[in-house]
């Protein structure tokens, strides 16, 4: 009695398996030319990007994600042909449910994800561009959809979420073809600045590495404790960090002896520290110093005096008067 129940439910299972077998084919055959379509999908955004002048890294990652959505989507529809009980609607219901509890775990990971998306459609940046991101300064190597790689230039690789480039200011430093550059200096306060002027641009002039157009210039910006001072400026192209780091070193050592040989000064802070000894009240002529306490009108006095009858009372002068 229990042999031959058993015996029909296996039966049973079997002619549901076989009333499954031909839908389950046509799942598998529409499976796979979803994955033909994929490939074809992801070459087509891949070189839809490069047209963009996408890099192709960049192109790289458009291509996969495009692809990856397509290999989603025929599953699902692969899923309805093989099982007709179970309709797109609970599959996609289904896959709300499950991407809500992914999103919840892998909350930072998806962020990433998605910043990293976006990074590659805008493109703030490209491949090989020099950008500064907070307290790093690099080389852009590759775009990863979690975060983007970046090469400093002491030659160390750094790995920044896309979420915080993307949240986040960063500076793209070849952005332009050109760049200014700029340094301060001081002149002496006895030196003609129409000159220096005249001296520093002509000496910019002849640096190599500097361009012509935009012309340089140099402004005066203060009077500062030892002179005037003054900032020089000037531009160049390509504005790659070696390229400003060459020109300044040479502007700054052209415009240097530019100025030694014009017999400009190029004055250091100095301080001048005056003593005076106001112990005794016959110290020092105030009348005659050049600086220090005015003379006033009549002869100087001490402000403090020592009373040697108690051997340490120490007071001012005036409150003994």
């Amino acid at each position: 009695m229990i042999f031959a129940e058993a015996l029909g439910r296996l039966e049973g299972l079997g002619r549901s398996a076989a009333a499954l077998l031909p839908g389950l084919a046509i799942a598998l055959v529409l499976f796979g030319l979803g994955l033909l379509v994929a490939r074809g999908v992801r070459a087509a955004v891949r070189r839809a990007a490069e047209l963009r002048d996408a890099s192709p890294g960049s192109a790289s990652v458009l291509g996969r994600i495009a692809g990856g959505v397509t290999i989603l989507v025929s599953f699902l529809v692969a899923a309805s042909v093989a099982f007709p009980s179970v309709s797109a609607a609970d599959l996609f219901n289904l896959l709300g449910i499950g991407g809500v509890a992914i999103g919840f775990a892998f909350r930072d990971v998806l962020q990433n994800l998605l910043a990293g998306i976006l990074i590659l459609l805008t493109r703030p940046f490209v491949i090989g561009d020099q950008i500064r991101a907070g307290s790093h300064e690099g080389t852009v190597e590759d775009v990863w959809v979690r975060a983007t790689v970046l090469r400093t230039y002491d030659n160390q690789r750094v790995l920044i979420p896309n979420a915080t480039l993307f949240v986040d200011k960063i500076t793209v430093i070849t952005a332009h073809d050109k760049r200014r550059l700029a340094f301060p200096l001081t002149i002496g306060n006895g030196d003609d600045m129409r000159e220096a002027r005249r001296v520093i641009v002509e000496a910019l002039r002849g640096t190599e590495g500097v361009l012509a157009d935009p012309p340089p210039e140099a402004l005066v910006t203060g009077l500062g404790a030892a002179g005037v001072d003054m900032t020089a400026r000037f531009w160049i192209d390509p504005p790659r960090r070696r390229d400003a780091v060459d020109a300044l070193d040479h502007a700054i050592s052209n415009v240097k002896e530019a100025l030694t040989e014009a017999g400009i000064d190029l004055p250091y802070p100095t301080s001048q520290v005056l003593f005076h000894d106001q112990t005794e009240e016959t110290d020092g002529d105030r009348t005659s110093q050049r600086e220090g306490w005015p003379a006033g009108k009549g002869p100087p006095r001490a402000r403090w005096e020592v009373l040697r009858d108690d051997g340490a009372a120490v007071r001012r002068a005036e409150d003994r008067a």
